[in-house]
């Protein structure tokens, strides 16, 4: 079954598709209304324009490329440049402008190949156009964008990633899965096989099959070591707009504390008192922390909210940041190519701190992650950390009613 929703175009351009325009100078108002057969018009309407109507030249903006070269290429002077950049900043500012993104020009049809309307897409749903022919006008329209609702299943045989990916599921969706709903109740790095998942989302698209990316998740299902864990987007009438991930008896998903610093990474190197190290004659060197290995650059991540009160480089532990969270738990980050908060700053869970490195002691690129409990060094994987709070009472009914039916197709889903 699928759903389907439909974003609007805005009046003048829904006419636009129905209006050809015949260009024999390069005066918009030339745009004269003519009988088209209605299936070529829908084949060659794009951004409301019926393309048969221009010269049309589509291309993407290049490294260190600006807008007035651009035009200057195609002939428009650069008093002309001057006056559109001018009459449009405050719709839209051509610095803007990025590369690898896709523009088209419209030109007039004659030998001439004057540009009459420059269109710049920044993603795949909006885009700017520019008009200047008789006048200059600029605009920011959206794409018709129809909503389908899927449904996905898979069975874990290394990890959730090559699983998914496997199947063809988007990288949002996976992303989405570890690093949203679950990044709190799974530790992703000791997925077991045989460990499966279902999930309820809806997919963009714009001109019916381009993909546009994930719209909700609204219902997903983990079994993880023989546990089955659900969860369910849920808004509160308090929160109207924002959401969060309850499992089936209205506890959230959101725990105290993230499983990793970093988004999918590996763990190199785990918290062993006895380890020991060849380098130094096979001596007993404890390793107080968990080693996320990772490339250089990679954004290190705050696992929960609270207050830097370190924020320096020293000695083997090369750049780091330490943050207490409340009187029982502090957290630190060691081995950062660069630190990107000072001390005194309030950081909230999954904001960036830093970046990966490999500063102090260290062969090759990680974070090490330390973690205190009462001002002893533990084990984090090891630790009974606080819940988030649960769904107030008051919502409970209603909650419960709502998530049945989703309930209900996660359990048909095979």
């Amino acid at each position: 079954m699928q759903t389907l929703k439909f974003n609007n175009f805005s009046a003048k351009k829904i006419a636009v598709i129905f209006v050809s325009a015949v260009i024999l100078t390069t005066s918009c108002s030339s745009k004269n209304k003519e009988p088209l057969d209605s299936n070529k018009v829908i084949e060659k309407v794009k951004f409301g324009y019926n393309f048969n109507n221009y010269h049309v030249i589509q291309d993407t903006i290049t490294s260190g490329e600006n807008f007035g070269e651009i035009l200057s290429r195609y002939n428009v002077d650069y008093s002309k440049i001057y006056n559109i950049v001018n009459s449009t900043k405050d719709t839209f500012d051509i610095r803007q402008l990025r590369a690898g993104k896709p523009y088209t020009l419209l030109c007039s049809k004659d030998e001439t190949h004057q540009p009459l309307s420059f269109i710049y897409q920044p993603n795949k749903i909006e885009f700017i156009v520019i008009e200047f022919c008789d006048s200059i006008i600029a605009y920011k329209e959206r794409k018709p964008i129809k909503i389908v609702e899927k449904e996905a299943f898979g069975i874990i045989e290394n990890t959730l990633s090559e699983t998914m990916e496997e199947q063809g599921l988007p990288l949002q969706l996976i992303y989405d899965m570890s690093d949203d709903i679950y990044a709190w109740t799974i530790d992703f790095f000791r997925l077991q096989k045989g460990d499966n998942f279902k999930v309820i989302y809806k997919q963009r698209f714009v001109e019916d099959s381009i993909y546009a990316g994930i719209e909700s998740i609204d219902a997903a299902f983990f079994e993880h070591k023989g546990e089955p864990i659900y969860a369910f987007n849920y808004i509160t009438p308090e929160s109207k707009t924002s959401t969060d991930y309850y499992d089936n008896n209205g506890k959230s998903l959101q725990k105290a504390f993230l499983k990793s610093p970093v988004k999918f990474s590996r763990i190199s190197s785990r918290y062993n008192l006895n380890r020991r190290i060849a380098l130094y004659g096979n001596r007993v060197r404890p390793h107080k922390g968990t080693d996320f290995a990772a490339p250089v650059g990679t954004p290190i991540l705050a696992t929960a909210s609270g207050t830097v009160v370190e924020s320096t480089r020293r000695g083997g532990n090369g750049k780091y940041v330490k943050i207490r969270h409340n009187a029982t738990y502090t957290t630190q980050y060691l081995h950062m190519s660069k630190r990107l908060v000072n001390v005194g700053d309030f950081v909230k869970q999954g904001d960036e701190i830093g970046k990966v490195g490999m500063t102090g002691n260290t062969s090759g690129p990680h974070v090490c992650y330390r973690f205190w409990k009462n001002g002893r060094q533990v084990d984090p994987f090891r630790q009974k950390l606080p819940d988030a709070k649960a769904l107030p009472e008051v919502y409970k009914s209603e909650f419960l009613e709502y998530i049945a039916p989703l309930k209900q197709r996660l359990d048909s889903i095979n």
